[in-house]
C-alpha cells in the first residue's frame, strides 16, 4: 500500500512539473517574442531555460535534502536524455535540418561546458566555488547568444507558435508565476518520493536518478521537442536540446553546487564519459548534409536504451 502511495504521489509530481514547465514556457516564449528575438535564440535560452525548470528545482530540493546523487544523476541524465531520447524521437518523426552555426558554435560549447565538469569533478566534489565558475559561464553563455542574435540580419517568423505570441503580456506573467509555484512543489513531491521507491526496490539513488527522474523533468523538452519538430521548426527544436544541456550543466549545477556543494561518486564517471559522447557524436552527425536524418535518430535512440539497459543489469 506505501508502495501504492509512493508511485501515485510521484506520478502526481511528474504532473504538476511537466504542467509548470508548460506554462512557464508559454508565458515566457510570449514575453520574449515582445522583444523580438529570433527562433534559435529563443529554442536556446528562453525555451531551453524554462524546460530546464523542473531540473533546476529538483537538483535544488535534492541539493538541500543532501541527496547528491540524485542531484547530479538528474543532470547528467537529462543531458543524455535529451541527445539520444529526445533529439532521436524528434528526427524519427521528421529529418531535422540543422543551421550551420549550431555545428560551428553551440555544439563546441557544449562538448567544451561538458569537459569543464569533468574537470571540475576530478577532486570528487562540485564546491561552491566550482558552483560559481559555472553559474558565471552560463551568464557568458546568454550574453553571447543575445550578441549573436542581433548579428542576424533575418529575422524569422515563428509561425508554430502563434498560439504563444496571441498570449497578453499580464496572462503571460500569470502563467510564468503558476509554472514556477507547480515546479517547485512538485519537484520536492518528485524526488521525495522517487528516492523513497528506489529504496524499497533496491535501486540506488545514482540509478533512478540517471533514469525516472531525469526521464520525467526532461518531458517538457520532450514535447517542446517533438512539436517543433512535426512543424517543422527546426531551429527551435535543436536549440531547445543544445541550450538546456549547457543550461544544465552551468545554470542547475552551478547553482546547486553553490549553495551546498555536491559530492561526485565514482559511480558517477561512466555517464559523464556517456553524456559527453552523446554531445561528441552530435558533430558528425549534424555535418551530414546539416541533417538529422531517421536514421540517424534511430541510432541516437538505440544507444540511449543500450544505455538505459546496462544501468540496470550491471
Amino acid at each position: 500500500m506505501e508502495i501504492l502511495i509512493e508511485t501515485i504521489l510521484m506520478s502526481l509530481g511528474l504532473v504538476m512539473l511537466y504542467f509548470g514547465a508548460e506554462w512557464l514556457v508559454r508565458g515566457s516564449v510570449a514575453i520574449a517574442n515582445k522583444l523580438k528575438i529570433n527562433q534559435l535564440v529563443i529554442g536556446l535560452t528562453i525555451v531551453a531555460f524554462g524546460t530546464s525548470t523542473p531540473e533546476m528545482a529538483v537538483n535544488v530540493s535534492s541539493a538541500i535534502q543532501g541527496i547528491s546523487d540524485v542531484a547530479l544523476g538528474n543532470v547528467v541524465g537529462s543531458n543524455i536524455v535529451n541527445i539520444g531520447l529526445i533529439l532521436g524521437i524528434a528526427a524519427i518523426i521528421r529529418p531535422i535540418a540543422v543551421a550551420k552555426n549550431v555545428v560551428r558554435k553551440e555544439i563546441p560549447i557544449l562538448v567544451g561546458v561538458s569537459f569543464l565538469l569533468l574537470f571540475l569533478s576530478i577532486d570528487q566534489s562540485l564546491s561552491s566555488t566550482d558552483g560559481i565558475i559555472l553559474v558565471v559561464g552560463i551568464v557568458m553563455f546568454t550574453i553571447f547568444s543575445y550578441k549573436t542574435s542581433k548579428k542576424e540580419t533575418h529575422i524569422e517568423s515563428d509561425t508554430g507558435l502563434q498560439i504563444v505570441t496571441k498570449t497578453l503580456v499580464p496572462k503571460a506573467i500569470a502563467l510564468i508565476g503558476v509554472g514556477l509555484g507547480l515546479l517547485t512543489i512538485g519537484s520536492f513531491v518528485t524526488v521525495e518520493n522517487a528516492v523513497n521507491l528506489a529504496q524499497e526496490f533496491g535501486i540506488s539513488e545514482r540509478t533512478i536518478g540517471l533514469t525516472l527522474v531525469a526521464v520525467g523533468t526532461s518531458l517538457p523538452e520532450l514535447i517542446t521537442s517533438v512539436i517543433a519538430a512535426k512543424k517543422g521548426h527546426a531551429d527551435l527544436s535543436v536549440g531547445n536540446i543544445i541550450g538546456s544541456n549547457i543550461f544544465n550543466i552551468l545554470a542547475i549545477l552551478g547553482v546547486s553546487s553553490v549553495i551546498t556543494g555536491i559530492a561526485v561518486s565514482d559511480a558517477i564517471w561512466t555517464d559523464y564519459y556517456v553524456m559527453i559522447g552523446f554531445a561528441l557524436v552530435l558533430i558528425p552527425i549534424m555535418r551530414t548534409g546539416f541533417i538529422i536524418s531517421r536514421i540517424e535518430g534511430i541510432i541516437l535512440l538505440i544507444g540511449y536504451v543500450v544505455y538505459s539497459v546496462f544501468l540496470f543489469v550491471k
